[in-house]
Order: C-alpha cells, then structure tokens, then sequence
C-alpha cells in the first residue's frame, strides 16, 4: 500500500508509462476519506485505472500541469475540499491568512476561481484531451448562481472552465460510469446520458425525458426575479426521485443537467471508506509542517451523508442532497480499528458523525419511494407527522466503538440537530450523550431566537431550543456532571433588521451569555439564504424580505451580539440610537451598555423595569447550577 503517483518518478516505480486519469486539486494530496480527491482517486484506483495527482500545480507555469504528461483518458479537475473564493476570503472579503488545507498553513499555493483557472492552463496544453470538474466549487456553481464576491449572476462553471463534462454531488456513481464511457471509446462530446452529471450542447433534440427549460442566463443575470424563479427551480430538482432534468438556455447554447445521482447503498458507502488510503497527507508535505486539515479529521468518523434538516443557509441539500445514507456498523467500526494503530492515537476518537450526527436514516419511508418533498421541510417549521424520529440505531453504534481496544472516550462533535434530539420521546441517547460523548460543552447552532428571520433561516422557534436546554441540563444535573451548551449565532442573516439584531442582544443579557465567535451571513452558492440576499425576495413566496447589506450595518449586528466588549461600544450605542431603543442605554439592569461620559441620561421608569418572571426562568434553565 502507498501514495498514488503525484511525479513522474513514482509513475516509474509502478512501471507505468501513462496514466488514465490525471487529477489536478486545489488541495495537498492528503490521502484519507475525508477528502474528496483521494476517495475519488482511489474508486478509480480500484477498479483498474491508472491515477496521478497533481496537487496545487503552480497555476502561473502551464508546465508544472505536464508533469505527467498526457492522460489516456481525461484530465479531472476539483478545486478542492471547499470553494476556492470561500477559502480565501472572510465574508467581509477580507483574504485570510491561512489555508488549512496547504502545507504548513500557507495561503496562496491555489487560485482563485482554482477550477476555472486550472482548465484554462490544460487546455493551453491539451486542446484535445477531454476534461471532467468535480468537488464541491464546481458542484454548487454548474449553473448560473449568484457570486458574492462579483457581486453578479455568474454562468455556469461548466462553461468558465471549458470543461467538457461536471459532475455534481459527491461523484463515485458518476466518475465510474464516466470511466468506463469513455475507456470504451465513447466520444465525451456524446456522454448525455450519466445521473449526476452537467454537459453542454448546441441542440436539445436528443433529450426524451421529462425536462424543465430554465429562463435564460441573460435574463436570470439582469432581472432579480427572473434569477429567484430560476434559483427555486434548481433548489427543488435536487432529489434522485422526483428531479426533472434542467436545461439552462446560454445563447445558441444550452447546459443540461441532468438527473441526481442515486444515493449510495450501503454497501456502495462502506466501499467507499475501505480502500486501501494512507489516512494521511503525503510524506512529501513532511518538511513545511504538515497539512493542518488533517488534525481535524485524522481521528474521526464519518457515519452518513445528506441531511433532512435542511437549513436555508447551508449549501449541503444542492450538494448531498436531502435523503440521508449511512455507513453500516461494521464498515464504522473497522475503520475504529485501524485508528486506534496510528502511532499518534491517544485514545479519543474525536468524533463519528456527518453533516448531522445524529441522522442515520432518511427523515421517512416516503423518501425511500417518493423522494423529498419538494415544497416541504421535514423539521420545519415544526416536525413532520411522517418523521421518524429513532436514536436507537446511533446509539448502538457509539455503544460498540466504546468498546473497541484501546479506545478511552468517543465523542460527538458534528453538529447534533438539537430539535430532532428533543422529539425523541426515548431519553436513552440524550442521557448517554451527556454522559459519556461531550467533552465539557456541546455545540449547537440555535442561530437566532427572533420569529422573523427563524422564519428565512428554515429555524425552529425559540421555544424547542429552550426546551433542549431545560432537558441537558436536568440530565446533566442527575448524571452530576457541568457541561456547558456553546449556541452557534448567526449576525446579518436576510430577515435580520437592527431590531431583530437587539432582540437577540437582549436575549443574551437575560441569559447572562455572550458568545465568543459570532458568524456573519455569508452568502454562499447553492442556498436559499444567498437567493434571499441577492434578490431581497423569498424565492419560495416571492414577499420581500429585508436584507442587510451594507458592511457598517452588519458590524452593527455582529457588534450587538458581543455588545459587552468594550471595542464595540460605539457600533453598539450607534445602533441602539438608530433603532430608537434608547431605553437600553443607561445604568439599569435591563440596559445593554451605559450612557457616553458626560451624556445627559433620563431612564424611562416602562423601560426600566425588573427582569420578568419569564426573563428569570431563561436565565436559569441556562444555569449551569440548573
């Protein structure tokens, strides 16, 4: 067992002369299944095909892309684990400093727009040689999308790229019936027909099936509305079952999309985690320090993919899709097995979940059949009578790793969808989570307590986050331990004005908590969210919605959630002016900051009052005393 090629004298010690697929990545070569390049390589590895991997290529020398020389089959392009703009830049566009993914931490090693930028570099070599994009960035922009960052409707990536063929979704259905297409002299030109693919074409007429016509990219780019009927189009063709194909007209050109790939069965997913990786960066990497995406994953496990919560802000439905798969408990546990022989094993597996831990099924039978409904949410705005609520299956499966050898603790660290945790009228999983898989404080992302934007969030109400927390800490008081519960908050979200924002504010001061990192909105493609923010309507009812953009009213918001610092007094004292909730400055209880030196202060005795008995029952039900 080793690294697969990424030179061409490892090619020569494999006694190859040339490759069958070359994969270019944005990422170091990391050899572990929580990478989509190396699972992507090595199902192609497994079923007779000759891999290299070209890892950041110097994007600015086309020759550092012809190391390998020309593949037999085609070049595939992934820009990496997360969308390169993503990587690069904060939410207030600001370039980060580091990238997690590059040796040592060193930004830069990558391009923006890296899957773009790649093809073109190929393409200057290979003009005849077919290419195939994947991977996250590639996936979430294979139509015409909205870019934070150009502030505009960009085309399709497919055609940015001049790639030939885009894969969408998490890609092992689909790289292997491409494969094999084309390793039997297909034409790449003539590969329509592969679920879970994106190609373009100059004519519709070889298209029988059930398709729908988007409007065209012209217009979606120029008229809001045009784009939030488009986008909501796309969003609800996401499932294997009931998704037509999508047609998006580019001028005498079109880009079709066909249906999603099939979930993975079973026995597809363990397959899937039991080749033959390294589970660990290329020894190459050794000198700069190591890869740092590593250290979060190299002792974790993913157990499923999809997730049913399906949060407006989050990209995972137009990626993974809605309908939940999972790893058998077998394929888990060995894996368990071969962590614990790592030299660097201390004995904590640090997490086993996914998107959402605790989802190891789909959210009903239906789906299995009848897909995800398209025009209704599975926990929202409240659970769905045909939820099957079951942590049945979860808990065994933490039960057996914690007795796997070697192994002192298992803890739960993706995020646990706390709303599906309370429906559970069985206790057994909350108890058993408290007491042997929380390392001192569990995450969990209640987001907002304001009605409005719950509402563009695709968030329970306040009242089921309040009723967990109640819940933990009885069961944590009863077991005897003080673990703590860390809400992930979201500032600036579409739905959020100042008044929203200091609602939340004044919810913190009565919990006596203030969050330590706050999350700005960021807009991102392939999410209800981001069609909010760009088109400021809600695709689903085409109501207006009110949408912060300007980079001093989100500072103001960030600024009220954090509003004890004394660095955001100023952003907070302008933003309690501004919404005229003036009463909240002053000495009193209630008041979030004092008056400015000097300032002639008159407090309102209506404003001034004394927490009320609900306020007191907030506070405690947070209390760790509780």
């Amino acid at each position: 067992m080793d690294f697969l090629p990424i030179s061409k004298e490892d090619m020569k010690k494999r006694g190859w002369k040339e490759l069958d697929f070359i994969l270019v990545t944005g990422d170091a070569y990391v050899d572990h299944p929580s990478f989509g390049a190396a699972i992507i390589a090595r199902l192609l590895e497994s079923h007779g095909f000759k891999v290299g991997i070209i890892p950041q290529p110097n994007w600015r020398d086309k020759e550092s892309f012809n190391i390998f020389g020309k593949p037999r089959l085609s070049f595939l392009v992934t820009g990496g684990n997360i969308d390169s703009m993503v990587n690069h830049y904060s939410v207030a566009k600001k370039r980060r400093q580091k990238d997690l993914y590059s040796p040592g931490g060193i930004m830069g090693l990558r391009p923006d727009r890296a899957t773009i930028v790649y093809c073109q570099k190929i393409k200057e070599l290979y003009k005849d040689v077919p290419i195939m994009i994947g991977g996250l960035e590639a996936s979430l922009r294979r139509l015409s999308h909205y870019d934070y960052w150009d502030n505009s409707v960009r085309r399709s990536i497919l055609l940015d790229s001049q790639a030939d063929i885009l894969m969408y979704g998490m890609g092992e259905h689909q790289i292997i019936e491409l494969a094999e297409s084309l390793d039997s002299g297909i034409p790449v030109n003539e590969i329509t027909y592969v679920r879970g693919t994106v190609y373009k074409t100059k004519n519709i007429n070889h298209i029988y099936d059930d398709y729908i016509l988007l409007p065209e990219y012209r217009k979606s780019k120029t008229d809001k509305i045009t784009y939030a009927e488009s986008f909501l189009i796309q969003y609800q063709n996401t499932d294997a079952v009931t998704a037509k194909i999508l047609i998006e007209p580019y001028g005498s050109e079109y880009v079709v999309q066909n249906k999603p790939s099939l979930p993975l069965s079973e026995s597809e997913f363990d397959n899937s985690y039991a080749l033959p990786y390294m589970r660990t960066y290329h020894p190459v990497y050794e000198k700069d320090g190591g890869i740092p995406a590593i250290e979060e994953v190299k002792f974790s496990i993913i157990s499923n993919r999809g997730c049913f919560g399906n949060c407006n802000f989050c990209a995972l439905a137009f990626h993974q899709g809605r309908v939940v798969q999972a790893r058998s408990h077998s394929s888990i546990i060995n894996e368990a097995n071969k962590i614990v022989w790592e030299p660097d094993f201390k004995g904590y597996i640090h997490d086993v979940g996914g998107p959402t831990a605790n989802f190891r099924f789909p959210a009903c039978d239906k789906q299995l059949t009848k897909g995800a409904c398209k025009e209704k949410q599975c926990l929202f705005p409240a659970a769905c009578k045909n939820l099957k609520v079951d942590h049945k299956d979860y808990l065994n499966l933490l039960r057996k790793i914690r007795e796997v050898p070697k192994v002192k603790k298992v803890f739960v660290r993706s995020g646990i969808r706390y709303d599906y945790l309370i429906y559970d009228k069985d206790d057994e999983f909350f108890k058993e989570l408290c007491e042997y898989h929380i390392s001192g404080q569990l995450k969990v992302a209640p987001e907002h307590i304001s009605p409005r934007v719950l509402d563009k969030m695709g968030k329970p109400g306040r009242d089921v986050y309040e009723k967990f927390v109640k819940k933990y800490y009885e069961i944590n008081g009863k077991i005897g331990k003080e673990q703590y519960l860390v809400p992930y908050l979201m500032s600036s979200h579409p739905g959020c004005d100042l008044k929203a924002a200091i609602e939340l504010a004044e919810y913190l001061r009565d919990l006596g908590y203030m969050p330590e990192q706050v999350q700005d909105f960021y807009p991102t493609p392939g999410t209800l969210s981001t069609c909010m923010y760009h088109t400021e309507v809600d695709p689903r009812t085409m109501k207006k919605v009110y949408v912060p953009k300007s980079p001093h009213e989100k500072a103001m918001q960030r600024a009220l959630i954090q509003y004890r610092l004394p660095k955001n007094y100023n952003l907070v004292y302008e933003a309690l002016k501004k919404a005229g909730r003036g009463d909240l400055i002053g000495f009193d209880r209630h008041c979030l900051i004092r008056p400015k030196k000097g300032e002639n202060f008159y407090p309102k005795k209506d404003k001034a009052e004394k927490m009320t008995k609900k306020k007191r029952t907030i506070r405690n039900v947070h209390s760790k005393k509780n």
